[in-house]
């Protein structure tokens, strides 16, 4: 056969190929644009169902500028660990449009070698959950910022006592406890180290493309955006991810129908020994899910495609075609902080 015959065979197969594959490719977006009456629809099960963020987080009324400004100094001390390589910010980041995390799988501790047992979640509206830690061990910030300065594989001080005398070392910090503390006998403590970074971080609320669609504006989500939340509903991804965080306000098991690849971590059982607690994870937030990865607690999925996937067969029993889960994702994305570093 002519060799020009050939190719030109070639071609017409590849652009073939090519096409189908577009064609496996396309969102059902490209196919049905939402009516009047379903956007309507839609925006009232929204309402219904997530709700809105609140403009402030639980605690925050009694929060006074000066201990806000300590605790955002206390964040970023390097002090608060035992060689003073670390602070709060190297595993939830905030610098430079990051979403509070490091987006590693686990986070290097202080002591080199040291590697922590599951992801660092974000801190970015983590005041609004129902509880602190992907098993619940702490009940508020308060009680959490404590936890890695004192965890020998975080940030490994040996003592509150510790903490406290790393901190009253530091000139500086006098005037500011004063004036955040003025009715305490004793300003530097490791509770109001502790009450600092938790004012702080309650001042770390994101907005999103879908805050600024529930405020009214029935045009800050795209057609595929309203199309993935749709299916979000109805694919049953509410079961858990629900409120205005759209998660953080309840737990779940990892692997309801079928099992997580991971069966080490036991998750809330390590807090409760409750036989029933067995795989029981606080569930994540997915405000911004598109800028923390690695996702879940044990950062072992990179892609939000991957992760969405995953959670469809483990804790939904649903293969999702390449459409639903483009979809889905779209509407994830939507959640971002249009702010942070989306790139």
């Amino acid at each position: 056969m002519d060799k020009y015959i050939i190719l030109s065979i070639l071609i017409a197969l590849f652009a073939i190929s090519c096409n189908k594959e577009a064609n496996n490719n396309k969102t059902e977006s490209t196919d049905k644009q939402l009516t009047a009456q379903e956007e309507t629809d839609l925006f009232q099960k929204a309402k219904q169902i997530f709700g809105t963020l609140p403009e402030k987080m639980p605690g925050s009324e009694n929060d006074t500028p000066e201990i806000v400004e300590l605790g955002k100094k206390l964040y970023f001390e390097t002090k608060l660990s035992v060689n003073g390589t670390q602070s709060c910010n190297t595993c939830h980041d905030i610098t430079n449009g990051k979403a509070g995390v490091d987006n590693k799988p686990q986070s290097p501790g202080a002591i080199a070698g040291k590697i922590g047992t599951r992801n660092s979640p974000t801190v970015l509206n983590a005041g609004f959950h129902f509880v602190q830690f992907w098993d619940g061990r702490s009940p508020d910030l308060v009680d959490q910022a404590k936890g890695p300065i004192l965890n020998p594989v975080e940030m490994a001080i040996k003592s509150d006592k510790d903490a406290e005398k790393a901190i009253a070392g530091i000139p500086e910090y006098k005037e500011m406890f004063e004036k955040s503390f003025p009715n305490d006998k004793v300003k530097i403590t490791f509770d109001n180290i502790a009450k600092a970074i938790a004012a702080f971080e309650r001042t770390l609320i994101s907005k999103s493309k879908y805050d600024f669609y529930m405020a009214g504006n029935s045009k800050a989500l795209d057609n595929n955006e309203k199309m993935g939340m749709k299916l979000f509903i109805e694919s049953g991804c509410i079961t858990c991810h629900i409120g205005p965080l759209f998660g953080g306000s309840m737990y779940q098991k990892m692997g309801l129908i079928h099992p997580y690849n991971n069966t080490i971590d036991m998750g809330r059982f390590d807090v409760t020994k409750n036989e029933a607690d067995k795989y029981i994870f606080k569930v994540a937030s997915l405000r911004n899910a598109g800028l923390t990865f690695p996702y879940f607690h044990d950062g072992a999925v990179q892609d939000l495609g991957a992760a969405i996937d995953t959670m469809a067969w483990s804790n939904l029993g649903k293969k999702l075609t390449t459409d639903e889960k483009n979809l889905i994702k779209a509407f994830i994305l939507s959640l971002n902080d249009s702010k942070l570093n989306n790139k």
